[in-house]
């Protein structure tokens, strides 16, 4: 076996186990996904193709919920594009640092981005563009955790009568709790993230219930990034 191909395994390995706790969260939370999609009425082969093609939780637990109250195509469309809007600042953030990657990479590296997988490639940004396969096999990594467990919650979907007591419903929250609670290194990040909480929770209550998540990021990474130079000077 060559340098080269010892290597390339030993990045693609590397990734993979660097996306063992992503893994391990996106197990259950596809689980729960397969099985409130088996509920709300969406078929087996479109709750599968939605983790393959659309690949973001959140986004896909609204559609099934707005599928499942009657909500039109277009309505759910519009819906989870707002919601994934997201995504355009965390690819912002990290696209300095993959100025030498090739166009289908970049494509490929930008489809399965994801908060949990922003948050791991965010801790070592400054290597990325060295990190290609690394950062790949992340990526790939995640969302075959996710498909596996959409379809095992597709096959316990129809075993399983009420959902309510399981509390299948805040499993993907429970997943952002504890990635933020990893993010929590110092003060100021601890100071940011109550900050930027308290933001999305008052623009949800005063009505903006599309965009109080993304004004909340915005109005969190300023504050944020203005604190932390102010305790530097």
């Amino acid at each position: 076996m060559g340098n080269s191909t010892k290597q390339t395994l030993a990045a693609i390995g590397t990734g993979m186990k660097r996306a063992l706790p992503i893994v391990l969260g996106y197990v259950p939370i596809g689980f729960a996904y397969g099985v409130l999609a088996g509920k709300g009425g969406l078929s087996e082969a479109n709750t599968l193709l939605m983790s393959l093609i659309v690949f973001a939780g959140s986004a896909q637990f609204i559609a099934v919920g707005l599928f499942a109250a009657g909500t039109g195509p277009a309505a759910i469309i519009l819906t989870t594009f707002v919601v994934n809007l997201r995504h355009m600042l965390m690819a912002a953030s990290l696209s300095p640092h993959l100025a030498g990657w090739k166009k289908r990479h970049l494509a490929f590296f930008s489809f399965e981005l994801t908060d949990e997988t922003f948050a791991l490639h965010s801790l070592k940004a400054a290597s990325l563009g060295e990190c290609r396969l690394e950062a790949l096999s992340l990526n790939v990594t995640a969302q075959v955790s996710w498909v596996v467990g959409t379809v095992l919650g597709i096959v316990a979907s129809g075993l399983i009568g009420d959902i309510k007591p399981m509390g299948l419903d805040y499993a993907l929250a429970a997943m952002f709790i504890a990635l933020l609670v990893g993010q929590c290194e110092n003060r100021v990040r601890v100071v940011t993230a109550i900050f930027s909480g308290g933001i999305a929770t008052l623009l949800y209550l005063a009505g903006w219930h599309q965009f109080h998540i993304i004004a909340a990021t915005v109005a969190g990474a300023t504050f944020g990034l203005g604190v932390e130079h102010w305790t530097k000077d």
